[in-house]
């Protein structure tokens, strides 16, 4: 009884040789600077990100991570990290739905065999797909059934990032006979695929997301990428980490929300408006609790954000390792993600919300739209919770425990 050899690992040496990380950053950046110029309109419009999607594919950001012997970016996790949090900082919401993406797209990567991987992604960048979907557990599972030399999807998945822009949805299905969680990608124009964006959050409002239901859709044997069973002598240490790269997606998300909006907050004080409230006179002396504020909340940040390179750092050695990563090396590395993640959702949740003191009741109007980074950030941790991940933390701290294998609802 042993750990079964993964898949498929990290992309080779040979791999990457697109543009270079210093292009990807520049082109993250132009495409952030682009969408921070109407995102406050875009945000209260509501209106699925076709176009948003088009710009990030024209960008070529939708290929990034894929090899680029396969008509891909080449680029790595590092740099597909600082790409989302860049998106994140002028559109959180769009950047949920590129790291939803990267996640996606990239999972042959660790659960399908390498030939399998090798064609999913060279289709992929060939059509610039756009990904959406997930691969968390969910309360009543999708059903796989065999039939013929394939099989059939039913079910419904109750709430999934990007779908509504999708143009493969990748989701978890669980085998009618066994019971088996596997990993299966769907054509979102397949006969039999319902895409409804019946979900009406306060925040996250342009991440594509909608419920998606399948009544027995097709699913041809290479469309099921592999095994997400838990079982250590099914899921190699290897693609377990699938779970600590996706939680830093999050990690990402949120830290560039929280450096968004002290980025507006800051360009709003230094245009020189003052705080106002009504039961404050003009005059009074706000400038002490500004500077205090703007002090804490940079703390907050810059350690969360430190913690997210360690973090970082962790995961890219771990797939570096690949086939050689033990499960004791696995863990110390899912346990720094989550401590990285409890750093970042503090960050995100403070900056957001302290951000609308600092600039005082003038916060309150909607052509500021600084309350959407506020909404944006709580919207996504109420689904990413990271309490009970803390748990897991002094459980490893104290006894040593592994922390289970438990893929993100909104990576």
């Amino acid at each position: 009884m042993g750990v079964a050899t993964a898949p498929s690992g990290p992309a080779s040496d040979s791999d990457r040789t697109g543009p270079g990380r210093a292009h990807w950053l520049r082109v993250a950046h132009e495409t952030a600077d682009d969408l921070a110029t109407d995102a406050v309109a875009r945000e209260q419009a509501g209106k699925a990100p076709f176009d948003e999607v088009s710009g990030l594919r024209e960008a070529g950001l939708l290929t990034l991570l894929l090899p680029a012997g396969l008509g891909g970016g080449g680029a790595d996790w590092p740099t597909a990290y600082a790409v989302v949090r860049d998106i994140a900082a002028a559109d959180g919401a769009i950047g949920q739905v590129l790291g939803c993406h990267y996640f996606l797209s990239w999972s042959a990567r660790l659960f399908a065999m390498p030939a399998l991987a090798a064609q999913v992604e060279r289709k992929s960048a060939a059509g610039q797909w756009c990904w959406g979907g997930g691969l968390a557990r969910q309360e009543l599972p999708l059903t796989l059934t065999r039939k013929g030399s394939g099989h059939v999807l039913d079910g419904r998945q109750s709430y999934a990032t990007g779908v509504l822009v999708a143009d493969r949805l990748a989701v978890r299905a669980e085998r009618a006979d066994t019971g088996e969680p596997l990993a299966v990608v769907v054509d979102s124009a397949r006969h039999g695929v319902r895409i409804d964006g019946d979900t009406d959050p306060f925040g996250q409002r342009l991440a594509a997301g909608g419920s998606v239901e399948f009544d027995a859709v097709p699913v041809a044997a290479h469309d099921v990428l592999g095994s997400l069973s838990a079982d250590e002598d099914v899921l190699s240490p290897l693609a377990a980490l699938a779970s600590p790269v996706g939680r830093l997606l999050s990690v990402q998300l949120l830290l560039g929300m929280a450096e968004g909006v002290l980025a507006e907050a800051r360009e709003y004080s230094r245009a020189g408006h003052s705080p106002w409230h009504p039961d404050r006179p003009a005059g009074s002396p706000q400038g002490l609790q500004v500077l205090t504020a703007y002090g804490e909340l940079t703390v907050l940040a810059r350690s969360a954000s430190a913690l997210a390179d360690q973090a970082v750092d962790a995961v890219n050695g771990g797939l570096a390792r690949g086939e050689d990563l033990t499960y004791d090396e696995y863990a110390e590395i899912s346990v720094l993600v989550t401590m990285a993640e409890a750093a970042a959702s503090r960050a995100a949740q403070e900056s957001t919300a302290r951000a609308l003191d600092i600039i005082g009741a003038r916060s309150a109007s909607s052509q500021l739209g600084l309350d959407r980074f506020w909404r944006n950030a709580r919207t996504h941790t109420v689904y990413e919770p990271v309490a009970h991940r803390l748990r897991d933390v002094g459980d490893y701290f104290l006894n040593g425990a592994h922390p289970p294998f438990v893929l993100p609802v909104r990576p």
